[in-house]
């Protein structure tokens, strides 16, 4: 099911919630059934908006691809200690948070 975004001018609240593509929704009260939230001092009644936003994807990304696109992928290990996953070069496979120079080349990898 999609995602939706919705605006209630009236208490400027704005409610993300879940529905089919062929439910409407027009009011707060049908709002906040759906977000499974209290009206609160807005009346049920109150008409609200559906508003655009961003769309939202995820797509299951792999090591490689993560490396060929400049990310870097780090695992916590131990406390402050990382595991780079997409290390490439002389990159250091460990980060230490408290030594600046087993950090990823983030310079190298963004670019201008």
């Amino acid at each position: 099911m999609p995602i939706y975004d919705y605006f209630c001018p009236t208490n400027n609240q704005k409610l993300e919630v879940w529905h089919s593509i062929n439910d409407k929704i027009s009011t707060w009260g049908q709002l906040c059934k759906l977000a499974k939230c209290d009206t609160g001092d807005t009346p049920e009644n109150t008409p609200v908006k559906r508003i655009i936003s961003a769309p939202r994807i995820i797509v299951e990304t792999g090591i490689s691809e993560l490396k060929s696109h400049g990310f870097s992928k780090l695992v916590k290990r131990d406390q402050g200690v990382y595991e780079n996953l997409t290390a490439t070069g002389d990159e250091s496979r460990i980060v230490n948070i408290n030594d600046h120079s087993t950090y990823p080349n983030f310079k190298e990898k963004l670019g201008d």
